[in-house]
């Protein structure tokens, strides 16, 4: 995909997720990889206000930031870190999505609750409060994303990464339905979670790997 591809679907996710309500103002950032090269929204901006030319070129290895342009976000070593430690990661999508924040400051984990968290998200890791933009919250949340597709940052938000930002923005998706669902079923009793053979039994099914193909495959 070229550069100016990754910026058109960086634009598009980017008001996805404004649209669903997982940001909220000048809130959140979005990357994407190009290459040796990371996209990243710029600081100051509503996510939905963006156009593809105005996403910001950071060399990844350098950290420099391509001559010309505005300010980056104020998370952009959070974003830096991740595709340093993990070269897997093409995408990242940090937002601030209402039910996970509510439920980081009540619960220590988010248990597997059905098939799709399981086959597209998987074990969801948790970061504890850690001040938000700085280095140390970068070191914390790249201890963290060889292990975890998913992290839920304790009175701060979500961050999710993929092969793509489809399947990066998918991710973001169920883990906030995931924390709805668990916040209603623990208001009403004491929710019956899937075990661990059975999280392993989901992952193991043909058709689950192959949904999760097509995530890491088509752009839209």
């Amino acid at each position: 995909m070229s550069e100016q591809q990754v910026r058109e679907e960086l634009t598009k996710y980017a008001r996805k997720a404004v649209a669903q309500g997982l940001v909220v103002g000048p809130g959140g950032n979005i990357s994407a990889r190009s290459d040796g090269t990371m996209l990243l929204s710029p600081s100051g901006f509503a996510l939905e206000e963006l156009e593809p030319d105005e996403w910001i070129a950071i060399d990844i290895e350098t950290g420099e930031t391509r001559a010309g342009a505005t300010r980056p976000s104020s998370e952009v070593l959070m974003h830096l870190f991740s595709y340093r430690v993990n070269p897997d990661i093409q995408a990242i999508v940090h937002t601030h999505p209402a039910y996970t924040i509510a439920l980081s400051l009540v619960y220590d984990s988010l248990p597997h609750l059905f098939p799709d968290q399981s086959a597209l998200v998987g074990d969801i890791g948790f970061v504890p409060y850690v001040l938000p933009t700085t280095k140390l919250l970068a070191d914390a949340v790249a201890a963290k994303v060889t292990e975890h597709t998913a992290l839920i940052l304790v009175n701060h938000g979500l961050v999710t990464t993929g092969k793509n930002l489809r399947e990066a923005y998918y991710r973001t998706q169920v883990v906030e339905e995931s924390a709805k669902v668990y916040m209603i079923a623990k208001a009403a009793g004491e929710p019956k979670v899937l075990t661990a053979e059975r999280y392993k039994e989901i992952q193991s099914l043909e058709s689950e790997a192959y949904r999760v193909q097509l995530l890491q495959q088509l752009k839209s």
